[in-house]
Formats: C-alpha cells, structure tokens, sequence
C-alpha cells in the first residue's frame, strides 16, 4: 500500500475516534435515571446517529487500509451526509435551548421557573402535550426526588434550605413557588394561605406528598430546565466533537485525492516506459 494510503487510514482512524464522543453523548442522554430523564428528547436518534459515524468512520478506514477505492469514495459521500446531519441537529438543539426559565429569588441560592422563559417549540413540547405531561408527571412523582429531598436532615433552620442549590425539579415540583409566600415548615411542606393573585400555581400547590406541586407550571418549568441543562451540556460535547470531525474529514478528502492523483501519475509513468 502506498504512503499516502497509509496516511489516509490514518486519517480516517483520527474521523473513527471523533465519532466516539457523539456515540457516548447519545448513550449518555439515553441513560438518564431518576427525575432527570423523565423527559426523553431525542435521545436514542443522538446515539444513533453517532453509531452510524462509527459504522461508516469504520469503513473508510478499511477502505483506505485496504487501498479499496471504492469503499473509500462511498464513504467519503456517506460521511457528510451523516456530518450534515450532525451539524443541523446541534443548530437545531442550540436554537430550542437557548432561552431559560429559570429567575432569581432575593435571599434564596436556588431560582424559582416559569414556563414563559423557555422556547416556545420546548413548551409545546411538554405543555402542549396532555397526554405525555401525564406521563413525565407520574414518572417525576415516581422517581423519588421529592421524597429524598422531605427526607433530608441537614435542614434543620429554614435558612440552610434557602441557601441550598436545588435542581430544576426539586425547585419547580418539590415547592410552591416563592411568590406564593408560604412558610417553611420543610422541605416539602409549608404553612399558609394560597394566594392566588400571586401566581396561579399558588393554588395548586398541596402538602400531600402524592401531588406537592406536580400539577403546577413550575413543574413544567422544572422539567424544561433539567432538559436543557442535559441538552447544553450535550451541545458543547457535539460541537466540539464536530469541529473535530469536519476538520480531520476535510484533511482525509485531501489525502484521498492526493492519493488519486498519485496513483494516476504512476500508472501514467508506467503507460510510458512501455
């Protein structure tokens, strides 16, 4: 096999092991347990398609290795559609993640959510849907995180539960909202009137540890903000992933048509000593 054979197999195992970042992060998504994986979104399509650049990254190493033209040339095709691809599912995923719920709360660590700072294609999405709002409430009310946070014993004053950094949900499904003006009893229950004129969810709120505050926009809003917490942190591993990949790829098509050109100058040179 000739040296820029060599090279280009080498190139395309550098494209082999770009691929295994994108792969993981599907994996990663589609692996989420407890409340934060209680909405699925676009998961298993992620580590699909990080699997067929490994399949496909895994061919035009062989092709190259094996100085299989053809092989290689298909695979040249086949991986930028698939880079294509990749790239409109990060812009994509960029574009519904980019606005937050998520607002501060004087004299508290933890912030509070609304529906109204999330994307409106995110809200639709969980809020448009009754159907699979049921399904990702129950499975929010079933994983436990409100319990375990009742069940905390560090505690002890209601000041170390407002300087607690909670997660989206436990903030959102776990608690009424802070506008309401509910006292703190616990974690998961508290004192006072609702106060309806405040925030509509105010009235929704129960201390009943099967419905807390699982009925409430918060909740929804807790949801949106585990999402996309998940989904920017799969942003930066996609998008880095991908510069990679496109660079190294574009590399690999100069090597494969340099190795083009060679091999026509040497069959040239052989056609003229005969």
């Amino acid at each position: 096999m000739a040296v820029s054979n060599n090279i280009t197999a080498c190139i395309n195992f550098l494209v082999l092991l770009c691929t295994v970042p994108i792969a993981a992060t599907g994996v990663w998504l589609a692996s989420r347990h407890g409340g934060d994986g209680c909405a699925r979104l676009a998961r298993w399509p992620v580590a699909a398609l990080g699997a067929l650049l490994l399949l496909v990254a895994l061919a035009g190493f062989l092709g190259a290795y094996r100085n299989r033209r053809g092989l290689l040339a298909c695979y040249l095709f086949a991986m930028a559609g698939l880079i294509t691809l990749l790239l409109a599912l990060i812009v994509l995923a960029f574009a519904v993640t980019h606005g937050s719920g998520a607002y501060p709360v004087p004299g508290r660590a933890y912030d509070d959510y609304r529906l109204e700072g999330y994307s409106p294609w995110l809200r639709r999405y969980v809020a448009g849907d009754p159907e699979r709002w049921e399904g990702i409430r129950a499975c929010v009310a079933g994983s436990g995180t409100c319990r375990k946070l009742a069940t905390d014993r560090s505690f002890i004053v209601p000041e170390q539960f407002y300087m607690t950094h909670l997660s989206p949900i436990q903030s959102g499904c776990c608690k009424p909202p802070t506008v309401c003006g509910y006292a703190y009893v616990g974690p998961t229950a508290w004192a006072g009137a609702a106060n309806p004129a405040a925030d509509a969810d105010c009235a929704a709120w129960s201390n009943d540890p099967a419905l807390l505050c699982y009925g409430c926009a918060s909740c929804k809003a807790g949801v949106l903000g585990e999402l996309r917490q998940q989904w920017r942190k799969a942003n930066v591993a996609l998008l880095v992933a991908a510069v990679a990949l496109v660079f190294v790829y574009l590399v690999g098509c100069c090597a494969f048509r340099n190795a083009q050109t060679e091999d026509m100058f040497r069959r040239y040179k052989w056609g003229n000593n005969y």
